[in-house]
């Protein structure tokens, strides 16, 4: 007979060949590379995103990479040169260097009030601001959601919430706490997971689903009662069993906001080894 443990890490291993293999799909087989230039005044800009409006009235996302060379700070209605690539997102594109020509916008281009046509949100398109939007989520400071699954040894059927806190030192690192409820027909769980997570750099940023690796400590409280009566009914706080684990995850996050994982438990029993779980981030 396996152990279970062996089990989940044989399931993690699997997980992360899937990820990688559904990460490089994402990537098809891309053309020269074509450089663009564009000179135009600043709609909005966040820390992975830009949004620059010409003075033909075209609106252009960018997205931010590592190698992006960019100023600390990007003021909104100031005048920017921007060089740019394509990236395998349609309408968007990556930004390779950004210059700032000017902190505001010329008398010319300033409408009532003094501010800058392109700073006006009611003027950019319906389409170009879901994009940001889409893009944005993946790096907004705070996010919360729940979570469904189920786990194996003990079996149970998991709900639960989560929020999202970061970025922590480095854009793609994040604090990501969770609570987990697990109800079975012998097992009953309250589950606290003080977890990290890291977007993996296997795929694009602009790319809708990002890979993530994580980790962290699992504050299990359990209750085993074999009396058919009460189970799913009810978790017994009269005689639980408390025990510290530690959770090694990965999974995949849609940017949109759903997202799948499979976590891997150790120091745990008698909470569940492994789990499968599906859930949405606002």
């Amino acid at each position: 007979m396996h152990h279970p443990r062996s089990a989940s890490w044989c399931a993690l291993a699997v997980l992360a060949g899937l990820c990688v293999t559904l990460a490089s799909a994402q990537e098809p087989t891309a053309p020269p590379v074509q450089h663009e230039e564009i000179t135009g005044s600043v709609v909005s800009v966040s820390i992975s995103t830009l949004v620059v409006r010409t003075s033909n009235k075209q609106y252009y996302v960018y997205v931010f990479e590592n190698y992006t060379q960019k100023p600390k700070s990007i003021p909104i209605g100031s005048i920017v040169h921007v060089t740019s690539i394509p990236s395998h997102e349609p309408g968007v594109r990556v930004a390779e260097q950004i210059i700032v020509v000017e902190k505001t916008a010329p008398e010319a281009e300033k409408g009532e009030g003094g501010q800058a046509p392109g700073a006006t949100p009611d003027l950019v398109p319906r389409e170009v601001r879901a994009l940001e939007s889409d893009l944005k989520r993946q790096t907004r400071r705070f996010g919360a959601g729940f979570r469904m699954g189920t786990s194996l040894d003990s079996e149970l059927f998991l709900v639960g919430v989560q929020a999202r806190i970061g970025p922590v030192l480095h854009r793609d690192f994040w604090f990501r706490p969770n609570l987990e409820i697990g109800f079975g027909e012998v097992t009953s769980m309250v589950a606290v997971n003080l977890e990290f997570i890291y977007r993996l750099p296997i795929s694009a940023r602009e790319n809708k689903w990002a890979t993530y690796f994580g980790a962290g400590p699992g504050l299990n409280f359990t209750n085993q009662d074999f009396k058919k009566e009460d189970a799913t009914t009810s978790i017994h706080w009269g005689n639980f069993e408390y025990k510290t684990g530690f959770n090694i995850l990965m999974g995949m996050q849609h940017r949109k906001g759903p997202f799948v994982e499979v976590k891997t438990s150790i120091y745990s029993k008698p909470a569940p080894v492994l789990r499968l779980t599906a859930g949405y981030t606002f």
